[in-house]
């Protein structure tokens, strides 16, 4: 398989979305590209735990994971804090990272959206 079909093999298989199952806690949009010549192919991912101090906390996990081939690379585009309320079936994403800025909660939630279909995923940029 030449190195451009690995690497977007490797994005189509990385879920979009991958958050706690409950609780507040910081997030990180993450952009994963190609690192091979020509390869222009990009997703964005949204990653959140509880059990991160810093929002590099996650990038780094995160990032380490995906970059460990050699064939993506990753830049953190943002972060911010989400709420996880399961029962009530509500996300609500806000804030921002003192390290990275504040993430396109847009498209955060968007992602978020398409990973819980039955849930009200809302934003708003309130809030650190």
């Amino acid at each position: 398989m030449c190195t451009q079909m690995k690497a977007a093999a490797l994005m189509a298989n990385i879920p979009e979305a991958d958050i706690d199952p409950s609780g507040v806690f910081k997030y990180v949009l993450i952009r994963v590209h190609s690192k091979e010549e020509g390869g222009d192919s990009a997703i964005d991912i949204v990653r959140g735990y509880g059990w991160a101090e810093y929002h590099a906390d996650i990038y780094e996990k995160v990032s380490a994971e995906l970059e460990k081939d050699g064939h993506l690379d990753c830049e953190c585009v943002g972060g911010g804090r989400i709420k996880h309320d399961p029962q009530a079936k509500k996300i609500h994403v806000y804030g921002y990272s003192m390290g990275f800025g504040r993430a396109h909660h847009a498209v955060s939630t968007e992602k978020l959206k398409a990973q819980y279909p039955d849930y009200e995923v809302t934003w708003d940029n309130e809030g650190y």
